[in-house]
């Protein structure tokens, strides 16, 4: 079925933004783009998309939409984002759920039913390993292996950092040489091992 000229520049907007940061535009961001005087008016043109069938709305989630022609080419999953993770000095901050983020299964090596989730990276000291501040990394609860790099709870604090344990005693190893290793006084426990990374920041639905 035939788009409108605005219904086609919608869905540009939402691959344009989906490639950008792997995950929907929420209404708020497509009426402020569009100048909608409301969120109504994006919703009705979603709406419009999804009876043409262009996009499908899995469910009742924030941020839950997929293009139809991704359904039928790879499974996707949406994984939620639990806030933010220093990828720089560890931190006491508890994460809290912050949308979910659209990621191909194939390309990430999940299963569809996986237990996988997201957080936003916030720091440097993971550079050398291509892991910017603002970047989503995708974690997987798993027993990690020598130089995974891992969502950590060190002494009681969160941190990013690559887990190293070649016979010894396992610490975290930062991936830029201005911050120092972290090793356990009392505890290490690892919350998820790194499977996948979406570039970008990502806004709040």
């Amino acid at each position: 079925m035939k788009l409108t000229a605005r219904q086609q520049e919608i869905l540009d907007f939402l691959h344009a933004e989906h490639r950008r940061s792997g995950i929907m535009p929420s209404t708020r961001e497509i009426q402020e783009h569009f100048g909608f005087a409301s969120q109504t008016a994006a919703v009705s043109h979603l709406r419009a998309l999804e009876k043409k069938g262009v996009i499908i709305k899995k469910d009742r989630k924030a941020r839950s939409l997929m293009f139809a022609d991704a359904a039928e080419r790879e499974p996707i999953v949406d994984v939620p984002i639990y806030g933010a993770i220093p990828a720089g000095y560890s931190d006491d901050t508890t994460p809290e759920a912050d949308g979910t983020l659209s990621v191909d299964v194939r390309s990430m090596g999940l299963d569809e039913r996986t237990k996988a989730y997201a957080l936003k990276v916030r720091g440097e000291s993971m550079i050398d390993a291509h892991i910017m501040d603002g970047d989503h990394v995708v974690l997987e609860n798993r027993e990690p292996r020598d130089q995974d790099v891992v969502a950590a709870l060190i002494d009681g604090e969160t941190t990013l950092k690559r887990y190293v344990a070649n016979g010894r005693k396992p610490y975290l190893k930062a991936e830029n040489p201005d911050f120092p290793d972290l090793l356990p006084v009392q505890e290490l426990m690892i919350q998820g091992v790194m499977v996948g990374l979406v570039r970008g920041a990502t806004r709040r639905w």
